[in-house]
């Protein structure tokens, strides 16, 4: 089985043979957990692919909510899109330190509710792009404000309000990417709320089984990622909804859905860090 599109994910060998092409940007979109007590900018200072530029989930976030790395306005993602010389005439690829997951998806899951229908991952992130001994750099690079469009697509975010709406009308199936012992309220979770477990009637994917450690944080092949979510349950026939903790894993089952051909498939912005606080939601373990 192929990927039915294929282009969302380009390899080191590509990206290193286009990184002097006019019309093409590079995003470092490293994040970290609060506990990690890292610095992603700081560390992109200290390297990162050259001609790459960083974005900040949570600085370019709509802070009003008081939840974590909220979607911004479409004003708000523009300007910040084009401060950093990005255009939506431009090819982008999106890659983090962490590997080919996390906020490397989540900015990808963020251009697409943008209307931006481009933008690819670096499998495997700088993690597999340094065991390659690919070029990496120090110095930031020069950057042109530009011109970036935004048109918000709302059918590719969903609210607290829709997830309880979807609760009785079922019309959407909730994927959770978060692990197994967070999914039955076992584990701590890293962004701590009152409560822990999962929205009923969810399905519990963990990301990390799309993106193996063992595999270098490269995604699994076409076969592999159906396998996995046939064995959980996902009917690929049916709209869906990603959640884990902050919104942000949630994006690598959106984008994994996306390769292997499913474009049905939003994302719970709130995510855990809403509902686990929440007083008037149903909660299972």
């Amino acid at each position: 089985m192929e990927f039915k599109n294929p282009n969302a994910l380009v390899s080191g060998e590509w990206l290193e043979a286009h990184l002097a092409d006019p019309d093409l940007r590079i995003i470092d979109a490293t994040y970290h957990l609060p506990h990690a007590d890292r610095d992603a900018y700081e560390e992109w200072t200290y390297r990162h692919i050259p001609g790459s530029v960083h974005f900040d989930i949570d600085r370019i976030a709509d802070t009003s909510t008081g939840l974590p790395h909220m979607l911004p306005s479409a004003v708000m993602f523009a300007d910040a899109m084009g401060q950093l010389g990005i255009s939506h005439t431009h090819k982008i690829v999106i890659y983090d330190a962490n590997g080919g997951y996390m906020a490397a998806c989540r900015l990808w899951w963020m251009l697409r509710t943008f209307g931006y229908m481009n933008a690819s991952l670096l499998d495997g992130g700088l993690v597999r792009w340094g065991k390659e001994r690919r070029p990496l750099q120090t110095e930031a690079p020069e950057i042109k404000p530009c011109l970036f469009k935004a048109r918000f697509n709302p059918d590719l975010v969903k609210s607290k309000a829709d997830m309880l709406a979807n609760l009785k009308n079922r019309d959407f199936q909730v994927v959770d990417a978060r692990n197994e012992g967070r999914f039955k309220g076992i584990d701590h979770e890293p962004r701590p709320t009152e409560h822990r477990g999962h929205i009923p009637g969810s399905i519990n994917v963990p990301f990390t089984l799309i993106t193996p450690p063992s595999h270098d944080f490269r995604f699994l092949n076409a076969t592999e990622i159906t396998d996995i979510l046939d064995a959980a349950g996902v009917d690929m026939d049916k709209p869906a909804i990603a959640t884990c903790g902050s919104g942000v894993t949630a994006c690598v089952l959106a984008f994994a859905m996306h390769l292997i051909g499913k474009e049905d498939c939003a994302v719970y912005d709130g995510s855990w860090a809403e509902w686990g606080d929440a007083v008037d939601v149903p909660i299972s373990t």
